[in-house]
């Protein structure tokens, strides 16, 4: 039997998301987690050293490391693009967290790049690989619901200035509620309906001061850049329709809805902020009698983020695409550009660019299994 041969696997952004990220990062046998690295080179060496990562220190000493394939980026968003642009320089595959960019040149540029160069761009949610979607995928192509036609979404809740210590990058441009958590419910809406042809919507700020709520520098007040309240409208190009809202203003927290009506019920997804959970049908009812529910039995392993690194590592490996793809990166950001502008403009915005629904995960896709 021939030895493991791990793709190896270097970090820059050393912040609360890195937790999530290493604790799966280091559990799946194709990985080797082989450098940690940050602008606070101290939070570097205490991630690796509680993840048992052999090295760390700042972006460029992850770019230097000669094992190192795939470079996760996980800074603000930024910085997304110019950090994804240097690890493409450096000649490694990027997976960035999400959002790819904040504008589309700067992510059209960077598909370019990495296409001339021969590497390839992953972007969050990997959420998208994991059952709980899977299986609602697999539930909708059975014609479990008929034909699908529309969808809902619902994200709001009070903010991430009431639990993050630093929330300020999450009111700044590219961020707040559409940028920060769209991509998570939009990356799912293209996964079940195919791309968004064009959109409309609606938004507000309700404080133009917040203020920080929580750690040691609570009650420090910053400035809000974004909408803080964003309500969407979206067309596919197959034909279906969804509304969203997407809202740091709410007293009353409902997060995580995500409503799929066909001809023949109507399926509702677990949130896809996770990789798992139950999905339910409901067939037509009575309007005066309760709706009678059905769980559709999972597909697949629970793992968490770093799942789409995993898959990129061994699409890479075998010659064949993986699913997060830059494309679909990319039009999930044109997707929230276009809202963004809807909000602006008050008008319909077509959605210029397009990305197929990636494909299935193979039911018997095993994240914990050494395949390479």
């Amino acid at each position: 039997m021939a030895a493991p041969n791990p793709v190896g696997v270097g970090l820059i952004g050393a912040g609360n998301i890195s937790d999530q990220y290493l604790t799966h990062l280091t559990a799946f046998p194709d990985l080797r987690v082989a450098v940690v690295g940050d602008l606070d080179t101290g939070r570097a060496e205490t991630q690796a050293r509680k993840y048992g990562v052999e090295q760390w220190g700042t972006a460029a000493d992850v770019l230097a490391h000669p094992d190192v394939d795939i470079v996760v980026n996980l800074t603000v968003p930024a910085v997304h693009a110019e950090v994804s642009s240097a690890i493409l320089a450096a000649g490694r595959h990027v997976w960035s967290e999400k959002p790819i960019a904040v504008d589309r040149a700067d992510a059209r540029a960077l598909l370019d790049r990495a296409a001339e160069a021969g590497l390839r761009v992953g972007v969050a949610p990997d959420t998208i690989l994991g059952p709980g979607l899977q299986t609602a995928r697999r539930a909708i192509a059975r014609g479990d619901i008929g034909t699908p036609l529309s969808a809902q979404t619902v994200m709001q809740y009070a903010g991430p200035d009431l639990w993050h210590p630093n929330p300020e990058f999450l009111f700044a441009e590219g961020a707040g509620p559409l940028f920060d958590m769209g991509p998570y419910y939009l990356t799912a809406l293209v996964c079940l309906f195919g791309p968004v042809d064009r959109v409309a919507a609606l938004g507000s700020t309700a404080r133009e001061v917040r203020t920080v709520r929580s750690g040691e520098r609570a009650g420090t007040e910053f400035t809000v850049a974004v909408p803080t309240h964003v309500s969407a409208l979206t067309r596919f190009e197959g034909g279906g329709v969804g509304q969203s809202v997407f809202s740091f203003d709410s007293p009353l927290t409902r997060t995580g809805f995500v409503e799929v009506t066909g001809t023949e019920g109507t399926l509702v997804l677990p949130d896809p902020n996770t990789f798992a959970g139950d999905v339910r049908i409901t067939r037509v009812q009575q309007r005066d009698r309760d709706p009678e529910w059905e769980t559709v039995p999972p597909v697949g392993i629970e793992a968490g983020r770093g799942l789409g690194v995993l898959d990129m590592a061994r699409a890479i490996r075998g010659g064949h695409p993986h699913i997060a793809t830059g494309d679909l990166g990319y039009h999930v950001l044109d997707t929230m550009i276009s809202i963004d502008e809807a909000v602006v403009s008050g008008e319909t915005v077509p959605v210029a660019s397009t990305a197929p629904a990636p494909p299935l995960v193979p039911e018997d896709r095993d994240p914990y299994g050494a395949t390479l």
